[in-house]
């Protein structure tokens, strides 16, 4: 379907997942996947733009034109209920700021599965698509959970409306602070093709800021609450799900 009008934009967050969509979030320790990823603590960010609670940087990449941003919020929601919405894969259209499709395919688990977004692009630039991996863990003895999204472009056939993108690594670190969580979300995404200069450093801010604030909002919702972590007996996340369930 071709876009008609001078400008069209949906109301990401996310992800990044989910990241654009989630473009589409902390270093990654050992067992990640976001190699791609700079460090949480390099050398080298430069805050772009402060927002609330928010807070959002940008660092240059080697071998990309594109930056790397990292965004962090004190969000005013407990853990539970952030995972909650994380493990529904549609809620990227909730959150993720012109996330427009978002839905889970494949066989996969809570720790290592599979989703596929779309990013709505303002006319005439062509949607983006996402085919991710996410993998997710955490530890009872911390409290946080660490989730992994990464580009897997050939996981599922292209579309001729949508240009596909083939390397996206997002990083989303949840830390409990009582009845709130601190995010922390890093990613670097090279969105393919020819985009103007404007619209690629005002994706860079304007989709954690937005896409934050609407996180926090959606975690407040009824389909959201009363959940829990489900951990083994060697204090390892292995579930999320109802208290009572």
């Amino acid at each position: 379907m071709r876009k008609t009008g001078a400008h069209r934009f949906t109301g990401w967050a996310s992800a990044v997942c989910l990241g654009l969509c989630a473009l589409l979030l902390t270093g990654p320790s050992a067992a990640g996947t976001g190699a791609d990823l700079p460090a949480e603590n390099a050398e080298g960010w430069r805050l772009r733009k402060e927002a609330d609670n928010i807070r959002v940087f940008t660092i240059d990449q080697d071998q990309s034109s594109f930056k790397a941003f990292k965004a962090e919020a004190l969000l005013d929601a407990p853990i539970e209920n952030l995972m909650a919405v994380m493990i529904n894969p549609q809620s990227c259209v909730e959150w993720v700021h012109n996330c427009t499709e978002s839905y889970a395919f494949g066989t996969g688990d809570f720790h290592d599965r599979y989703a596929y977004s779309v990013n709505d692009m303002p006319w005439p630039v062509t949607d983006r698509d996402y085919v991710l991996r996410i993998q997710t863990r955490g530890n009872r003895s911390t409290g946080e959970v660490i989730m992994d999204l990464n580009a897997t472009p050939n996981q599922r056939a292209e579309f001729d409306t949508r240009v596909r993108v083939d390397h996206s690594d997002t990083l989303y670190r949840f830390i409990p602070e009582g009845s709130r969580t601190r995010m922390i979300w890093l990613q670097h995404t090279d969105p393919n093709g020819a985009l103007p200069g404007w619209l690629v450093n005002s994706l860079l801010v304007d989709i954690p800021i937005r896409s934050l604030q609407a996180l926090e909002q959606v975690a407040a919702k009824p389909r959201y609450q009363d959940f829990e972590l489900v951990y083994d007996p060697e204090g390892r996340l292995m579930d999320v799900r109802q208290s009572g369930h």
